[in-house]
């Protein structure tokens, strides 16, 4: 589950690490009074407009703005709040639709000069995530903040630092350290950095999350280090563990497939191709789409309706599938262990006639209890659905359906 930049950073200051303060702001009638509780807080005569929408590079579409007065705020929240905001990461890039902002931040000004007038402020990149392959967290960091990462990763590999964490032992002070000197500080800089890495990693494992990214992390003038800017993905699984955490998923962002899927106990997520794949069980729902890209395929979704795939099940799967324009066939990969094949069969009937026109081809492979029972309904069922034994012969009679 995705977080806000906002919503990120509230979590992050819960542990003690230090962030770019902010106001959210949803009305634009509530501005004057949101700049004035900021500036009795922190003391900022500039502040910074961000559009709050789950994707990165809000920059690039102009969701991110400095305002220097009052007029320049009003102008750049009202530009901002309710735009539909194209980003790189946003469905379709700079090409697509884009998202529509609901809610901006407005947030302190933290490039101010130090004492003496001098503007030392340093960018970083820096990250905790899981590395699958060595089994272990890793915190990803670099001096080239306020860019991709992944940009800096390919052009200069050698500015990208990691620190493995140990499973058991768990973040050490020495990595701390290690982090610190690699980013170049010094000084009072140094001690905040390794204050900073260490609570960072508390609230990620606290919160249970996949990914904490902050970039830019911030040096100020004066030797701070701040999260001015951030997001958080938690691990869905752990979500019982943190209900005031669960309350915060924004329904908006998501897609509104996957959120209906959700709320009827299917496991969907949508893809970009064009075989839409209904499956009990996860790995064999992975199966099915390999050998669907294998035969020359694009798998439109992975959508897992679980052991008990009756008709109820079996029709809504078929609704929230047929909602993708791009889908040109459908495939069912139904292994009958604790369900009945015949059950399953009947249900694909009943929601083929409930449902109406469905105006794509349907490829059905039962196997398993009553699969020759199964087979036979659908067979007999006078509709346009294509039934197959084996898991290839499925996959080539989608792939030849589809063209």
């Amino acid at each position: 589950m995705n977080l806000h930049e906002y919503q990120a950073k509230e979590l992050l200051a819960s542990y003690g690490v230090p962030i770019q303060r902010g106001v959210v702001v949803e009305n634009l009638n509530d501005i004057e009074t949101a700049f004035a509780k900021l500036k009795e807080e922190t003391g900022t005569s500039w502040c910074v407009v961000k559009a709050q929408i789950h994707a990165g590079g809000r920059g690039k579409g102009g969701g991110v703005k400095l305002a220097k007065n009052m007029d320049e705020l009003k102008m750049h929240a009202g530009n901002i709040l309710g735009m539909m905001l194209k980003t790189p990461q946003t469905p379709g890039g700079m090409d697509g639709e884009g998202k529509l902002v609901r809610k901006i931040l407005i947030t302190e000004d933290v490039y101010y000069p130090d004492a003496d007038g001098n503007m030392d402020v340093n960018e970083f990149y820096y990250s905790i995530l899981m590395d699958r392959e060595r089994k272990c967290n890793v915190i990803v960091y670099s001096t080239e903040g306020g860019m991709d990462i992944e940009k800096v990763a390919e052009e200069t590999p050698h500015l990208v630092h990691k620190e493995y964490i140990h499973p058991h032992l768990g973040l050490q002070a020495y990595q701390t350290r290690n982090i610190a000197h690699n980013l170049g500080l010094t000084g009072a800089a140094f001690k905040a950095m390794t204050k900073f890495v260490a609570t960072t990693y508390n609230a990620f494992i606290g919160a249970d999350a996949s990914l904490v990214e902050i970039n830019p992390c911030l040096k100020t003038s004066d030797n701070k280090i701040v999260a001015a800017d951030s997001k958080a993905s938690l691990d869905e699984n752990a979500l019982f563990r943190h209900p005031d955490l669960a309350a915060l998923r924004d329904v908006h962002e998501e897609d509104p497939a996957e959120v209906e899927a959700k709320e009827h106990g299917l496991s969907f997520i949508k893809l970009d191709g064009n075989v839409g794949c209904m499956v009990n069980g996860a790995g064999l729902a992975m199966s099915t789409m390999d050998i669907i890209k294998l035969c020359g395929g694009e798998p439109a979704n992975f959508l897992d309706v679980g052991g008990t795939a009756d008709a109820k099940r079996v029709e809504t799967a078929f609704r929230i599938i047929l909602k993708d324009e791009n889908v040109k066939a459908i495939l069912i990969n139904i292994f009958g262990g604790i369900v009945r094949c015949d059950r399953v069969a009947q249900g694909v009937v009943d929601a083929y006639q409930n449902i109406g026109d469905i105006n794509v081809p349907i490829i059905v492979r039962l196997q398993g209890t009553n699969a020759e029972i199964a087979k036979k309904l659908i067979d007999d069922s006078g509709l346009d659905v294509h039934s197959a034994v084996t898991l290839q012969e499925a996959a080539d009679k989608v792939t030849e359906l589809v063209g």
